[in-house]
């Protein structure tokens, strides 16, 4: 799914309204009458009392339509008309005439603090006051009445995107957003649904379609792709029928030092349950029983070192590498990583302390193979980039160094977002269960045995977020978020693959 800017969603608005032949009119009805429905199927007529706070501009207009075919319908239903300014849109004169011959209960014009309404724990609250057109932050006594009903106890619906929270710009006064139970988006969903510092405002979530120029959609580079279960689908190379297990190469795995050999362990075993056909672990000589132990079908060479890795020589050509993990910041690990890099013409993930050697050593940042695919958690982020203003300040310093260093980069949190240039991934799958040790090894594990498979590095990132996060949603379903640890998430890679499809599609995808 594509996720578009304001201005995208404006011009879709009037490419929709010339294509179409339609009045925007008529495109607000469509899109207020989505909303009218989404409440219809769920309160079922019965008399909660619906407030619906409207601004004055279109997304007011949406409100009062939306008011207009509640009150049609028999719901108790109260507006009010958040009067912060003199101007008024036209759609929304339009429709404040019209919801007037419906009802004996005129809007109620809102001046300032006096006019806050009393609102009691049973009423539906329906923000419509500011929408994906806001062009400053809410102030003065508007910003009273977002923090006032922001501290009602009655369930908020958000029309479109939650009053005083920008489309796709930072947020400037985190007192002057209302925080939405639930928001009934317009076509796409906002960039802001998926940050951190706005995501709150956003609690959950539908996508309503109101038909906007179809054509337009399809061909207008979006801000950034939400990665879903379709998406996913799509993404999935299936076994040829025929293949063996040189057929889905055989990865390499530099990681571990004295008392870090479980992030090895980790990785090694989620690049073979991705489906990596052959995994060999590098690792310093402390490792060697506890690889050959814990994962007996995995190959394991040692370091000359008995605790940390100073020199990585293998006999054999890697279809890819996952380094970092574990390894530490010995001097011989670092320049064993420049040879590594200067030597190598392999895929790699570079996660971990191979991360924070390149920042404390920026000799290395020059030696990156291209397209490497780096996974940093967010402090490793800050060292590689250095600090950041907000989260679109963050977001565009990590689209220059990867434009720059020909690099994917992985910005992992609740949503996590693979980045390459300018083109954003945001993943859905996930859950706070899976913010526990050993879990970013798990996911450079996942896409190391992606690219031995041969998906090519952008693919294999935003394929592999996608498994790893789905995993960890199965993980959670059996035993709950505080109970998950990484090898969880790896145990139930099988149950996310089979998620993708059923049982039967798979295996006709095979036989085809």
């Amino acid at each position: 799914m594509k996720i578009f800017s304001a201005e995208q969603l404006y011009e879709a608005d009037k490419t929709t309204v010339k294509n179409q032949q339609i009045t925007s009119e008529e495109l607000m009805e469509r899109a207020a009458t989505q909303i009218f429905q989404w409440l219809h199927q769920r309160l079922n007529g019965a008399s909660v009392p619906v407030r619906i706070f409207c601004g004055i501009g279109d997304n007011g207009g949406d409100g009062l339509v939306l008011g207009r075919l509640l009150i049609e319908h028999g719901y108790n239903v109260i507006v009010y008309i958040v009067n912060c300014s003199d101007k008024r849109s036209k759609n929304f004169l339009l429709n404040y005439d019209k919801i007037k011959n419906v009802t004996k209960k005129w809007p109620i014009l809102m001046k300032g603090e006096e006019d806050f309404p009393e609102i009691n724990s049973e009423d539906i609250l329906v923000d419509g006051i500011f929408g994906i057109g806001l062009n400053r932050c809410p102030s003065g006594w508007v910003k009273k009445l977002i923090q006032y009903l922001n501290d009602c106890k009655a369930f908020k619906l958000a029309i479109d995107i939650p009053s005083g929270l920008y489309s796709n710009s930072p947020l400037e006064d985190k007192e002057a957003v209302l925080k939405a139970n639930h928001t009934l988006t317009f076509q796409a969903p906002k960039l802001s649904f998926f940050l951190p510092e706005t995501a709150g405002f956003v609690s959950s979530f539908d996508v309503l379609e109101i038909g906007l120029d179809l054509e337009y959609l399809q061909n207008t580079e979006p801000l950034a792709q939400l990665i879903s279960k379709p998406e996913a689908q799509r993404f999935y190379q299936p076994r040829d029928k025929f293949g063996h297990k040189g057929t889905y190469g055989h990865a390499l795995i530099v990681a571990g030092s004295y008392g870090k050999i479980g992030a090895a362990v980790l990785s090694t075993t989620a690049a073979f349950r991705i489906g990596a056909g052959m995994v060999t672990a590098f690792v310093p000589k402390c490792g060697y029983n506890i690889l050959q132990t814990a994962i007996p079908e995995a190959m394991v060479i040692t370091d000359k070192e008995e605790e940390f890795i100073s020199e990585i020589a293998v006999n054999f050509e890697p279809s890819a590498i996952g380094i970092g993990m574990g390894i530490g910041k010995n001097k011989a690990t670092v320049e064993a990583l420049k040879s590594l890099f200067k030597n190598s013409n392999f895929p790699f993930v570079i996660d971990a302390d191979a991360l924070n050697n390149i920042s404390e050593n920026k000799e290395l940042l020059k030696l990156l193979p291209k397209n490497s695919v780096l996974t940093p958690h967010p402090g490793e982020l800050k060292r590689l980039i250095g600090e950041w203003k907000n989260d679109y300040d963050k977001l565009e310093k990590v689209k220059k160094f990867s434009d720059k260093h020909e690099v994917v980069v992985i910005i992992k949190g609740a949503y996590t977002i693979t980045v390459y240039g300018d083109k954003l991934y945001i993943n859905t799958s996930g859950n706070p269960g899976m913010a526990t040790a050993g879990s970013g090894d798990a996911l450079s594990g996942i896409i190391t045995g992606l690219l031995s498979q041969g998906y090519d590095p952008l693919l294999a990132s935003v394929f592999g977020v996608y498994m790893h996060g789905r995993a960890g949603d199965i993980a959670s379903g059996h035993m709950g978020y505080e109970a998950i640890m990484a090898g969880d998430i790896i145990d139930t890679i099988p149950e996310a693959y089979l998620d993708l499809f059923d049982r039967e599609e798979q295996e006709q995808d095979t036989n085809n």
